[in-house]
């Protein structure tokens, strides 16, 4: 069985030990108690989602996800064409954004879900994303994703999400040149993001700024509570849970 992460906590410092999780939830358009199951037992305190619900009710999705995973909705969603942001109690919202990004005709519109969350003296800017499957748009939204992490104007930030590109991608090096590639960084349990059974392959990532201490970073197969079988029925994607270390501001 797979040792957990260090569990969420504020340090004497004033650092914040912080649980981020990146997740395709495929619109919930699988099972959405599993999904649930899943993301409870990862015990997060941020959740950054891509393929949010946006359309016919999708507020109505959202506060589902929301209440069954025993969180609260911070932004994004159809606001964002499908990246979002979800949080625990814990975190205090200072502000939030969504960012629809230049759309390439012919392709489907894509943007960012971001927010600046404050963990009792630690200060962490969040940011959701999916991006592009053409790489030159991709490339794009990759240097977008990287102007938009410094305009949050905070010490800390993390961006995470379906990247639909692998590590050795000129988008995902781009990124992992610029911030902290968690599972390259600290690696802890399962290193590919595809659905079980699928050619292997790492294109969700959580990623941080300089400062912040990577504790554990990767797919929480195998963690108590998260049960195979949920993997399976929750959506086409495996999550990315990773543990943190913010400093005080």
């Amino acid at each position: 069985m797979l040792a957990d992460l260090p569990p969420s906590r504020t340090e004497s410092d004033g650092s914040a030990v912080v649980r981020v999780l990146s997740y395709n939830v495929r619109s919930m358009r699988d099972d959405v108690g599993a999904l649930a199951r899943v993301i409870r037992a990862c015990a997060p305190d941020v959740v950054c989602v891509q393929e949010a619900p946006r359309f016919f009710r999708w507020r109505k999705a959202a506060a589902r996800l929301a209440r069954t995973s025993e969180l609260v909705y911070v932004t994004g969603g159809a606001t964002a064409s499908g990246p979002m942001v979800l949080s625990s109690l814990r975190a205090t919202v200072e502000r939030t954004e969504d960012i629809l990004l230049p759309r390439t005709p012919g392709l489907h519109q894509r943007g960012f879900a971001t927010a600046v969350l404050r963990f009792g003296r630690a200060r962490l800017g969040v940011l959701s994303c999916h991006l592009s499957i053409k790489d030159q748009e991709r490339y794009g939204q990759g240097k977008l994703l990287l102007d938009t992490l410094a305009a949050l104007d905070v010490p800390h930030a993390v961006a995470a999400g379906d990247l639909n590109d692998r590590p050795d991608g000129r988008t995902f090096g781009l990124l992992a040149d610029a911030l902290q590639d968690g599972w390259a960084t600290k690696p802890w349990g399962r290193e590919h993001t595809t659905r079980l059974g699928d050619p292997l392959q790492r294109i969700d990532a959580v990623f941080a700024t300089e400062g912040v201490e990577v504790l554990g970073c990767g797919v929480p197969m195998g963690l108590p509570g998260v049960a195979e079988r949920d993997l399976r029925a929750a959506t086409d994607h495996l999550p990315v849970l990773a543990a943190l270390r913010v400093p005080a501001s």
